[in-house]
C-alpha cells in the first residue's frame, strides 16, 4: 500500500505565556516533508527570534504518479506558457487578466490541498488564535498552496500574512473566479504578502516570479506587497532571506 499523508508537525511558541498568540503554517516543497522543515522553527527559537509564534508544519499527501510527496501533480501545467511573452503577462490593473488553458485535474488538486490547510487553520481558530495572527507560506510548490489559501479559498484575505519562497501563484479559472472575489482593506490593515526569489533560480524562473508578483499587486494593492530577490540565489532558501522574513514578521505580527 502507499504510504499515506502524514500529520503535521508542530513546534510550540517558549513564550507560552503570551495573550496574544500567533501561528505559522509553513508547508514543504515537492518531494520533501515536514521533518526537513522543522529545524527552520527551531533556530528562529534558538535565536529568540518570533518567541511568541507556534509554527505548524504539514505534510503533503503521496503523489501515485510521481511516486513522492506532493501538494499537486508537479507536471500539470506550466506557470507560464511557452512562447508567451513577458510583456503579455504583465497586463495593465483595468484590463480583463486572462487564464490560460490549464489542466483541471491539477487545479482540482491544488485547491483539496488548499481545504486541507484550510481544515488546520480551523483548529487553530478553535484553539484561539485570531486569523489575523495565522501566517500561512513555504517553499515552491507549499508557497503555491499558500498563496491560493490566501486569496481564493474561504480565508481569502482573512489570513494576516502569507509568505511565498521560492513559488508562484498557479493559474486556474477556479482560482481566478475566487481571486476576483478579493476584497482589498483600503485602511492599510489588510492581509499582508512576503515573496522572496533567487535571480538563478531555474526552477521558478524570475519571469514567472515577476508575474506572480504582478498578479499579486493587482490583487492585494502593491502598499500590501514585500518583495525581494537575492542575487546569485538558486532554487533554495538562505540565510539572508529568512532574516528578511523575520524582520518582516516582527514588523506586522508583533509579540
Amino acid at each position: 500500500m502507499p504510504p499515506k499523508q502524514k500529520p503535521p508537525q508542530r513546534v510550540e511558541a517558549p513564550s507560552s505565556r503570551t495573550s496574544n498568540p500567533a501561528t505559522f503554517f509553513f508547508l514543504h516543497g515537492y518531494d520533501d516533508d515536514a521533518d526537513g522543515c522543522i529545524n527552520i522553527a527551531q533556530q528562529f527559537h534558538a535565536a529568540n527570534k518570533l518567541p511568541h509564534m507556534s509554527w505548524v508544519f504539514p505534510n503533503a499527501p503521496w503523489n501515485h504518479d510521481a511516486m513522492a510527496n506532493a501538494w499537486y501533480p508537479p507536471t500539470s501545467f506550466s506557470p507560464i506558457p511557452v512562447g508567451r511573452s513577458t510583456q503579455a503577462s504583465f497586463q495593465a490593473e483595468e484590463e480583463e487578466e486572462e487564464e490560460d488553458e490549464f489542466n483541471e485535474e491539477g487545479e482540482e488538486e491544488i485547491l483539496k490541498s488548499v481545504e486541507y490547510l484550510c481544515s488546520l487553520i480551523d483548529e487553530e481558530i478553535k484553539k484561539g488564535v485570531k486569523p489575523e495572527r495565522i501566517v500561512v507560506g513555504g517553499f515552491s510548490q507549499g508557497c503555491a498552496i499558500s498563496l491560493v489559501t490566501a486569496l481564493a479559498s474561504r480565508y481569502q484575505g482573512r489570513i494576516g500574512v502569507v509568505v511565498g519562497l521560492s513559488g508562484y501563484l498557479p493559474r486556474g479559472r477556479k482560482i481566478m473566479e475566487r481571486r476576483r472575489k478579493f476584497v482589498k482593506q483600503e485602511d492599510g490593515k489588510g492581509m499582508k504578502v512576503f515573496l522572496a526569489h533567487g535571480t538563478k533560480d531555474m526552477l521558478v524562473p524570475m519571469r514567472v516570479f515577476r508575474d506572480t508578483k504582478a498578479r499579486l499587486a493587482r490583487t492585494v494593492g502593491e502598499e500590501a506587497l514585500e518583495s525581494w530577490e537575492y542575487e546569485g540565489m538558486g532554487h533554495v532558501t538562505s540565510g539572508a532571506e529568512f532574516r528578511d522574513m523575520c524582520t518582516f514578521l516582527e514588523r506586522i505580527v508583533p509579540e
